[in-house]
């Protein structure tokens, strides 16, 4: 929910692992190393890994983050955002 409200494409995906879909493969690529400067890790999944125009940055939840560490990760998504798009 916290992905949909700041406005990210997070696809159907009902398992831990949420896709934020960018589309644009060197958007991807930057968006996961300016994350990774923020302290959030979220992989770039770009081509030939998915087709071509639906790169995307792949994050995984787990139960063991607290709901500060959720906030902190979405703020993170939020401020990358900002600069990048």
């Amino acid at each position: 929910k916290g992905f949909t409200d700041l406005g990210f494409d997070i696809g159907n995906s009902e398992t831990p692992i949420i896709p934020v879909m960018l589309g644009d493969e060197d958007l991807a690529r930057a968006f996961s190393a300016r994350l990774f400067e923020e302290g959030v890790f979220a992989s770039a999944i770009c081509f030939p890994m998915v087709p071509r125009g639906t790169a995307r940055v792949r994050v995984i939840v787990s139960a063991t983050f607290s709901q500060e560490d959720c906030d902190a990760g979405l703020a993170a998504f939020k401020k990358v955002a900002a600069e990048l798009q």
